[in-house]
């Protein structure tokens, strides 16, 4: 099971790059996300973040909205990567196109994002989206899928489509500022081309090519 990555652009030079990593994000999501392009969900992530004990976890999110502070999503507080962040703010995301021979990997630190923005997002979910909030109590253990949707009726019947949904106090969105952002593209022979951001502490970004 192997894959020989081969592009038809020359691959990934420096010259090539923007001259902020969230800019040159924008020029690779918008191509992951184009009509026709296999990635199926360009805006799916892998989060990866460690408890105060050092010990990892990783799942995958969906990357609800990015600008030049960084990469954000939305989660219930009490799930295990909200609270992986709360003693541990480091953490990894991991955007892999692999249909595009892809990658891009972010390390930074996560913050909760303002109440204000919060409440916008959530009216913006589908009204369903809305109720499952309330309905999961995110990464606790069940005793069988009856309570879960048990729960999600009885929401449902209080809350009936076109009626407002209140936003549950205990989720809510994080914000993951970035310290360094790695573009990898993928070359024959396995001598990919990986340039890497890092930010200097001065508000400029200083760019390295990585080893494959």
């Amino acid at each position: 099971m192997r894959e020989q990555y081969r592009t038809h652009d020359g691959g990934l030079l420096e010259p090539d790059l923007a001259p902020h990593p969230m800019a040159q994000f924008t020029r690779w999501f918008k191509q992951a996300a184009a009509p026709g392009c296999p990635v199926a969900e360009p805006n799916a992530m892998v989060v990866s973040t460690a408890d105060a004990a050092g010990r990892p976890s990783s799942r995958t999110v969906l990357l609800k909205s990015y600008d030049g502070e960084g990469f954000v999503f939305y989660t219930n507080y009490g799930s295990r990567k909200a609270q992986d962040l709360a003693a541990n703010p480091h953490v990894a995301l991991l955007f892999p196109w692999h249909p595009m021979g892809r990658q891009v990997q972010v390390t930074g630190t996560a913050a909760r994002t303002g109440r204000e923005e919060t409440e916008a997002y959530f009216h913006s979910r589908p009204h369903g989206s809305q109720l499952g909030a309330w309905a999961s109590a995110q990464s606790s253990v069940l005793a069988d899928r009856a309570g879960l949707d048990a729960a999600y009726a009885e929401l449902a019947r209080r809350h009936p489509p076109g009626s407002a949904v209140p936003v549950p106090p205990h989720w809510g969105g994080f914000r993951v500022t970035p310290r360094t952002v790695e573009f990898w593209q993928g070359r024959e022979n396995r001598l990919h081309d990986r340039l890497r951001y890092v930010a200097t502490g001065d508000g400029t970004w200083h760019v390295e090519r990585l080893s494959p």
